[in-house]
């Protein structure tokens, strides 16, 4: 019993962090672009995005599977958190390397330069409070982990927002997270220390660094895909189209990264009903996938409408130079029916020891979106970048359905026709919305449109009181797990 308080405690933990987190985030984006031209925005998240790529080579899936073993054998968890740093230390002197060659290979200027350097100590510093925070996982205490994503986000917002009020250039800007990361640093070595009783000291058994780098290979290899596929695009845009066009592209790219945590909090409640499923109950497996497939589809369907009927006046919460990334909007919305569908099919093949299915499938979308992209963002810029987004997350829907109905007997008619049901009531709403956008206020006509598309979708019967309960029990359901 005490081991299911501790999930739930943890899921509460995590989503409530994410949420503020996410909150905190993107107001302090959207301050940073109505402050910013997007050529000083592209600067600064083009050196966020190269060094986001180079971090995973220092953690190489390491910290999965440190958190997993250290929840196995907590006695070890000292020998294999020193064994995780013996192998960090050397990468992050390697992923550093690495970093400096490769700006030195693209050619960035010197402010774009110093950029990527000062955003590689977040870079180094945030793998290593990762592995603190990892143990913790290991140890099913979550709360540490999310107080700190929280206070990260503020410091960037107090730190950042002062610099750029004092008329201060990038570096400082960027020198919020620096901060923000040592912190992070600090307080996640200090909670292992004393809140967690484990012991940071280094521990070198070459036999026994070689099992945790085979045992992390598939967890590296799916991050690496991954990241590669998530943040390459804002470098060839960077290489293709300029800086500016990076920072067009950021509008866009953070307004569907924001709404993630909607699918995110979701599956991470559901995934370990999945699980459970699995092995005891096939049947309710199938139903519970099926009905969180309904939910995240009545979700996402009525923010696609609204995003491209409000695009224009989305935009206009920003800057007028960035008013060109309105129609990239509108068009790299459209991937977010496929970004939330697919987090619970890969969480399903998670829970159904399907991982490495993930990690092909990333690795092909991953190819496809390199492909992709060469091909059209020398000739569209972000809006070839936009289409991109698109048609690779469709692509990893279609890849990820096709296992889902070889692991499971899943035909999804129901999911259709509450497809068709969402859709139905979308465009009545977006009728409503095109009707009286200059009539009343922005918040009231978003209240009236949403209360329009659910009362649509209640007389249609896309979604009964027994689905909500059925969810529910999903979540809460404490005879599932094993004390």
């Amino acid at each position: 019993m005490t081991k299911i308080k501790n999930i739930a405690k943890n899921t509460s933990y995590l989503t409530l962090a994410l949420v503020v987190q996410k909150f905190i985030s993107f107001s302090y984006f959207t301050i940073l672009a109505r402050n910013l031209d997007p050529e000083n925005l592209g600067k600064y998240y083009l050196a966020i995005s190269l060094t986001t790529i180079f971090a995973i080579f220092i953690d190489l899936g390491l910290v999965n599977v440190l958190t997993r073993e250290v929840a196995k054998t907590p006695s070890r968890a000292s020998k294999i958190l020193g064994s995780v740093l013996s192998i960090k230390i050397p990468l992050s002197a390697l992923a550093l390397l690495a970093t400096i060659i490769t700006v030195y290979i693209l050619g960035y200027d010197k402010l774009t330069s110093q950029l990527v350097y000062i955003s590689s100590i977040c870079m180094i510093l945030d793998s290593f409070t990762m592995t603190f925070f990892g143990v913790s996982r290991g140890f099913h205490n979550l709360f540490y982990e999310s107080l700190s994503s929280i206070i990260f986000q503020v410091i960037v917002l107090i730190f950042g927002l002062a610099a750029l009020f004092l008329g201060l250039d990038l570096r400082y800007i960027i020198g919020a997270l620096a901060l923000a990361s040592i912190f992070n640093f600090v307080y996640s070595g200090l909670i292992l220390k004393f809140k967690i009783k484990i012991n940071i000291r280094l521990f070198y058994d070459k036999a026994f660094l070689k099992s945790l780098l085979l045992l992390a290979s598939p967890f590296a290899l799916y991050a690496i895909f991954q990241r590669v596929y998530t943040y390459l695009d804002s470098i060839l845009l960077s290489l293709f189209s300029g800086e500016a066009a990076v920072g067009i592209y950021q509008i866009p790219f953070k307004i569907i990264f924001a709404l993630q945590f909607l699918p995110l909090a979701f599956t991470a409640s559901l995934y370990p009903a999945l699980s459970y499923y699995w092995l005891e109950d096939k049947k309710q497996l199938k139903v519970s996938f099926s009905r969180a497939m309904n939910y995240l589809i009545i979700v996402s369907v009525p923010i696609i409408f609204g995003i491209i009927f409000l695009a224009d006046i989305i935009i206009a919460l920003f800057k007028e130079t960035y008013f060109s990334a309105t129609l990239p909007l509108q068009i790299i919305i459209v991937s977010l029916f496929f970004i939330f569908l697919n987090y619970p099919i890969g969480s399903l093949l998670n829970a159904c020891d399907k991982q490495k299915k993930n990690t092909r499938n990333m690795l092909i979308v991953t190819i496809f979106s390199v492909a992709l992209n060469l091909l059209l963002i020398p000739k569209f810029g972000v809006i070839g970048a936009s289409i991109t987004v698109v048609a690779t997350n469709f692509l990893m829907f279609i890849l990820g359905m096709y296992f889902v109905k070889k692991t499971i007997d899943y035909r999804g008619r129901d999911n259709i026709k509450v497809f068709f049901k969402s859709l139905f009531s979308a465009v009545l709403m977006g009728v409503v919305i095109k009707t009286l956008e200059t009539s009343i206020p922005v918040i009231l006509l978003i209240i009236l449109s949403a209360s329009i598309y659910f009362f649509m979708l209640y007389i249609l019967k896309a979604f009964k009181r027994e689905d909500i309960s059925s969810i529910y029990r999903s979540f809460s359901k404490k005879k599932s797990f094993k004390s």
